[in-house]
């Protein structure tokens, strides 16, 4: 059924990963509220959105990976939206900090189903021409429903409270929960063979990566440019304390500029990778090098300029479009390097890399070294650190290059290969 409306697959698919992101942002939209009314602490609420929600996603990310390669990639992702729904709910109904973590924990684990079940799905009904652009409009989701997210808690918030946005919500997903669990997906067809089991699928994974140089060099590209994500955290305490711009006014352009240039670089950047490679894998790996080494310099460039200065909302604007303007390209090409029975399985490898190395431990070593500078009597160490990372960020131009290189002359060596063979 899902192979006649590849079109409707890919909306509904959006329109799901916007919810997950709404539900997963909404606890930082009420922050104020809920840190307020729960009588939480900095650490408990930075544990409730930080390091609890990463343990939970990636060790769950790979779970429900391999599952998505061995059954049905519907059912999967209507059991996660059910998990993460009637948790989303629940928190809604949580009196203190550990019924919140664990409302929160769980919601994690839920949607950790999401992403390797509809890539998956995503990669089947899409071949290597429009592939990126099919993972890009998906991975548009996440700047619209971190977008929606505080402009919901702004609005709605206002009348019913966090309480009652969280019970809407929950209700929402499990309605939709339902729908998708009625879609007949067989898991993954045409494929010589099914996932096995997690232990042996993981150990395939690993192998299918040993194996190729390319694909170790676009992981890690893939998982440097994630910094831009973990620098996002000090984005408006870095302007706030050190560039003097007014809180209430820099929040909402950070705001507009993430929804606006997040959504251009997932979905155009999906889309002129497809255009710019036509087939080819190595012109692929070379869209993502050439996003970076435009990006990068502006947003380092961004942390030499004062807070009205034009040159910021440009850095500011690039750094929203980088990451996500990665996405299609990205995982069309991680997903091409494997079968088609390893396709779920190592996207929800990537997800897990992702999160725990770039968005948790590179946001901890952020803000530990921000803290060790500013100890040291260090003018200004968020710019300081700011400007690391952006170097760092560039790094992830050479890992795409790399990978580009690595896999012309892999096609070069296999068309003389074939050449030769004819001859014979």
């Amino acid at each position: 059924m899902l192979t006649r409306y590849p079109k409707l697959v890919l909306t509904v698919l959006l329109f799901i990963n916007i919810i997950a992101y709404v539900d997963r942002s909404m606890l930082l939209g009420f922050s104020p509220q809920i840190t307020q009314d729960l009588s939480l602490t900095n650490t408990q609420f930075g544990f409730l959105s930080g390091a609890a929600w990463v343990l939970s996603y990636s060790v769950m990310v790979l779970v429900f990976g391999t599952l998505a390669d061995r059954y049905s990639r519907t059912v999967i992702i209507a059991g996660g939206m059910l998990i993460w729904s009637f948790c989303t709910a629940a928190s809604g109904l949580a009196n203190g900090f550990g019924a919140m973590l664990a409302a929160r924990f769980l919601v994690a684990a839920g949607e950790a189903a999401l992403v390797p079940s509809a890539t998956a799905i995503l990669a089947d009904l899409f071949d290597q021409r429009r592939r990126s652009t099919a993972n890009g409009l998906f991975f548009m989701g996440i700047p619209l429903g971190i977008g929606l997210a505080y402009l919901l808690s702004g609005t709605v918030g206002a009348s019913i409270g966090w309480r009652g946005t969280f019970l809407v919500l929950g209700g929402l997903g499990v309605a939709m929960a339902l729908g998708v669990a009625l879609v007949r997906d067989t898991g993954p067809r045409g494929h010589a063979a099914r996932g096995e089991n997690f232990l042996p699928q993981l150990g395939a994974v690993l192998r299918c990566i040993r194996s190729q140089p390319a694909l170790i060099l676009v992981l890690a590209g893939f998982v440097v440019v994630h910094l831009v994500l973990a620098e996002s955290t000090f984005l408006q305490l870095w302007l706030v304390r050190e560039r003097g711009a007014a809180e209430a006014q820099i929040a909402r352009q950070i705001g507009m500029l993430q929804i606006a240039f997040g959504c251009v670089g997932a979905a155009g950047g999906g889309y002129v990778a497809d255009r710019l490679a036509r087939g080819s894998r190595w012109r692929l790996a070379l869209f993502p090098a050439l996003s970076t080494l435009l990006c990068a310099p502006l947003m380092l460039a961004s942390r030499f300029v004062a807070a009205d200065s034009a040159l910021l909302t440009v850095g500011l604007a690039a750094s929203a479009f980088l990451p996500f303007s990665v996405y299609g390209s990205a995982l069309s090409l991680i997903q091409g390097s494997v079968p088609g029975h390893l396709r779920a399985s190592i996207v929800g490898f990537t997800m897990m890399c992702i999160n725990v190395i770039a968005l948790a431990l590179g946001t901890l070593l952020l803000g530990f070294a921000s803290d060790r500078m500013a100890a040291f009597g260090v003018a200004h160490p968020l710019t300081t650190v700011l400007m690391g990372t952006d170097m760092a960020v560039g790094l992830a131009a050479v890992c795409f290059g790399l990978a580009a290189r690595q896999i012309m002359k892999a096609s070069a060596h296999s068309h003389s290969k074939s050449m030769a063979t004819r001859e014979a």
